[in-house]
């Protein structure tokens, strides 16, 4: 099973130091970029991370990064 597609672009969003984040891994979650427990009943998990530094970060929305949950730019590689 794919992810789905919730963007075609990275989330633009505000990381705080020391805290814990849940990564949207299935693309189903209303509160992207991040799980709202979508992800219930399917094979999906959302990625947990702690930020290492207070900075903004581009999280992937297409779910398909080889470097989750950070976008790498696969979204422009995908087919329509």
């Amino acid at each position: 099973m794919k992810p789905k597609i919730a963007k075609r672009g990275p989330y633009s969003v505000d990381l705080e130091a020391g805290k814990r984040y849940h990564w949207c891994a299935c693309g189903r979650s209303a509160s992207q970029p991040f799980c709202d427990g979508s992800h219930q009943g399917t094979e999906f998990f959302p990625l947990a991370f702690t930020a290492e530094e207070s900075k903004k970060a581009y999280l992937c929305g297409c779910k398909h990064s080889q470097n989750p949950p950070f976008c790498d730019g696969t979204h422009a590689k995908l087919p329509e």
